[in-house]
């Protein structure tokens, strides 16, 4: 969340970067409440002073034996201790109304974002590789003969409803496939540690990566008051919740491959048919804990590390900066990677990779003791998929798609599936 000290400093800053984003000045609420709560904090120090003096001018009464100034001090006494209570009850309620607006309003952009309204307004980094030219009209995954016998929506119906698929045979192998791959390539070249988490979590660590309070229907809560993770980034992030690091602990890159469940609240009528948008699906997450001045830097080696996954496959992609009307509640900064998809003829996300700032550690009390001495700061966090393992397999099937309905697979796959190198068109592996 934000630094109430920093919107203080300079409210009309604050005011013009939320302005970037297309939301209303926001300053002047907050800090009217802010002045509110600090001025009934003022007043209860004063009516404690007040009380301590009373106090102690109680036994010097009773002493002294004037009774009639002994009842007025103890009067005084009781209603200074009334008074202390409701200031600071009241102080309590509005430092908690305080936090909460805080917790609701997005981060700031940084100044080298896009200013725009929405996807209309991104700006193309770079593209790498080059679309395939297909002799025949290329299909959408769902649609493909040999991949058919594998993805079956009507048995999920049954089971769950919409936006669910139940996978078989070869195409969950190649699924399978997939997930390894991208763990193997993470560890093995690009440094990362790999983790395995929950996936249930409490709800402080939903607050912390800024699940809650504002965006608490696009995921799912159990009965007992635990939330399925809508990413590993709450798991992973969260690790470091409420520790002071050593800054030779720092970078942390961690990555980890868990089931994610939304409930793509809003989403209705988007992507309904495949398994482009589903209420449960797998990731390989990646997450970076890092200092302030290298946030930046790591920010575009982890967008090297999911463009490097794209490659490896063979998938012509893109690489997006978004504009301030289209970025993540939390992001500072975000590219996005968006994927060929034939089926379509467009190009589609696969991965957000997104600095987030102090936003988030701010909200979890992550700091770290810099090396040259002086007081904790925040760390800074980053999230990025690395990358969405059922995106990733719709790509390859599309691609790899032929005129009989078989799929040629990248051939990085082809040691996680013993050997084999396609699906046939009668749905087996080959």
């Amino acid at each position: 969340m934000h630094d109430i000290r920093a919107i203080r400093e300079n409210p009309a800053a604050f005011d013009a970067a939320l302005a970037r984003r297309g939301l209303p000045p926001a300053s002047p609420e907050i800090l009217a409440l802010d002045a509110d709560r600090r001025a009934k904090i003022a007043a209860a120090e004063t009516a404690t002073a007040d009380q301590n003096r009373a106090s102690k001018d109680v036994g010097a009464a009773k002493a002294r034996g004037d009774d009639a100034e002994f009842e007025r001090l103890r009067a005084l006494v009781a209603e200074k201790k009334a008074e202390i209570a409701r200031l600071t009850a009241e102080a309590d309620t509005q430092d908690a109304a305080l936090r909460d607006m805080l917790m609701r309003i997005p981060n700031l952009p940084l100044a080298d974002v896009p200013t725009g309204k929405d996807e209309d307004d991104n700006v193309e980094l770079r593209r790498w590789g080059t679309p395939r030219a297909f002799d025949f009209k290329p299909l959408e995954h769902f649609e493909i003969a040999g991949v058919k016998p594998g993805m079956d929506f009507e048995t999920a119906a049954k089971l769950s409803g919409a936006r669910f698929v139940v996978l078989r045979g070869a195409v969950i192998r190649v699924h399978r496939a997939l997930a390894q791959f991208m763990l193997d390539t993470h560890v093995a070249e690009h440094g990362l540690t790999e983790t395995w988490t929950p996936v249930l979590v409490k709800e402080d660590a939903m607050y912390g990566t800024n699940q809650l309070p504002k965006f608490a229907e696009d995921s799912y809560q159990t009965t007992n008051g635990w939330w399925l993770v809508p990413t590993s980034e709450v798991t992973l992030t969260n690790t470091v919740a409420g520790d002071i690091l050593d800054e030779n602990q720092l970078p942390i890159r961690m990555t980890a491959h868990t089931q994610c469940f939304r409930s793509e609240a809003g989403s209705a009528g988007k992507d309904t048919t495949g398994m482009l948008r589903q209420h449960q699906f797998e990731k390989v997450e990646m997450v970076s804990i890092t200092t302030p001045d290298t946030s930046g830097a790591e920010h575009d080696r982890m967008t090297r590390c999911a463009e490097n996954i794209l490659e490896k496959l063979g998938l012509p992609y893109r690489t997006i900066v978004l504009c301030t009307g289209d970025m993540g509640f939390g992001a500072q900064k975000t590219h996005d990677l968006e994927v060929w998809l034939p089926g379509q003829n467009r190009y589609r996300e696969i991965s957000s990779v997104s600095v987030c700032g102090d936003f988030q550690a701010r909200r979890m009390n992550a700091r770290f003791r810099p090396a040259g001495g002086g007081k904790p700061e925040f760390v800074h966090t980053l999230n990025g998929s690395g990358l969405a393992v059922g995106r990733c397999l719709i790509a390859v099937l599309e691609n790899g798609q032929q005129a009989d309905g078989s799929v040629d697979l990248p051939a990085v796959l082809h040691p996680y599936l013993g050997g084999k190198t396609r699906i046939a068109a009668d749905g087996s592996l080959q």
